[in-house]
């Protein structure tokens, strides 16, 4: 059987150019052929890092940064493929996800464990490099990840529980940095979570028609006409969080022109919400590798503090 294009990854990916075909299947499970998964999960422990250096007046250290990026790469493929595994049914029902490999029938449940085993291995090799505090909260997200596939079924609000998995990472680049946590960096991963729930109740608008034929339950579904009124308020306060976590964390002045603009990148995304565009519902939800970049950059610029040389 040949691998299919998924619905919503670009035609152009470097995975139907470039790979292999016998490792298109492998690569699309842990979704390697749409990155942005990939960026919103990195970002929140780059931001983590990022906040740490800045208040002790210091640049983010690269290696750290690295192992980040390696291990977020890894662990949302493996998250991946434990969700494929888990709703392996109810993607079959939905036109965007039929095509994935596990419902396609490309991949075994049994092949798709064992890739997320060996993923999983390799970040663990990559967490027992960044302290104990680090490894305690890496531990602690597996509960977050094994309990996100089967929110869906229980709550309204999945995209929630998404936002405590996805920026867990703020927690633990906050930690590996300084080897401890802080009111600041908690104030930075509840920004992160009203951030991805705002964000990811738009990219569920692309299933809203299919989710309720097959009875999955979204923040999407729940909100209805209001979900531009209450994608804005998601971001508000995501907007207000991370103001208050630059506040606590004395970060220099720097930051608030950098937060500011983040407040006007999620403004026009709450702006441009429509129930009706799916495509345009991606193209949003994919900025949002934009939005965080930029908060991050502005807590690189806060280290900079009037009178403070570094």
């Amino acid at each position: 059987m040949t691998s299919a294009i998924l619905p919503d990854a670009a035609t152009t990916n470097w995975v139907d150019r470039h790979a292999p075909p016998r490792l298109r299947p492998w690569l699309k499970l842990g979704r390697f052929d749409r990155p942005a998964g990939i960026w919103l999960l990195m970002l929140p422990g780059w931001q983590g890092i990022a906040l740490a250096a800045a208040e002790q007046g210091r640049w983010p250290n690269p290696w750290l940064l690295l192992a980040v990026f390696v291990g977020a790469a890894l662990m949302r493929a493996a998250g991946c493929a434990f969700n494929d595994i888990v709703d392996r049914d109810f993607d079959a029902q939905v036109a965007r996800t039929a095509l994935r490999p596990i419902p396609a029938g490309l991949i075994t449940i049994k092949q798709a464990w064992l890739f997320l085993v060996g993923c999983s291995l390799v970040s663990l090799l990559i967490l027992l490099t960044l302290g104990w505090v680090a490894i305690g909260l890496g531990v602690l997200s597996l509960g977050l990840v094994a309990g996100y596939p089967f929110m869906k079924r229980i709550t309204w609000w999945p995209q929630a529980w998404l936002g405590l998995t996805f920026n867990w990472g703020a927690l633990l680049g906050y930690a590996a940095a300084v080897g401890h946590l802080s009111w600041s960096a908690a104030l930075l991963y509840a920004s992160g979570i009203f951030w991805t729930l705002g964000y990811d109740t738009i990219y569920a608008i692309q299933d809203i028609e299919d989710d309720a034929l097959a009875g999955i339950k979204s923040s999407t579904r729940r909100l209805g006409d209001r979900v531009q009124v209450g994608v804005a308020g998601f971001y508000l306060a995501s907007f207000c969080f991370v103001v208050a976590a630059g506040w606590v964390g004395n970060i220099g002045p720097l930051f608030l022109p950098l937060a500011a603009l983040f407040a006007l990148h999620l403004s026009r995304q709450a702006a441009a919400v429509r129930l009706d565009d799916g495509s345009g519902a991606l193209k949003l939800f994919k900025s949002n590798a934009v939005a965080g970049l930029i908060v991050f950059a502005g807590l690189v610029a806060g280290l900079w503090k009037p009178g403070v040389s570094f």
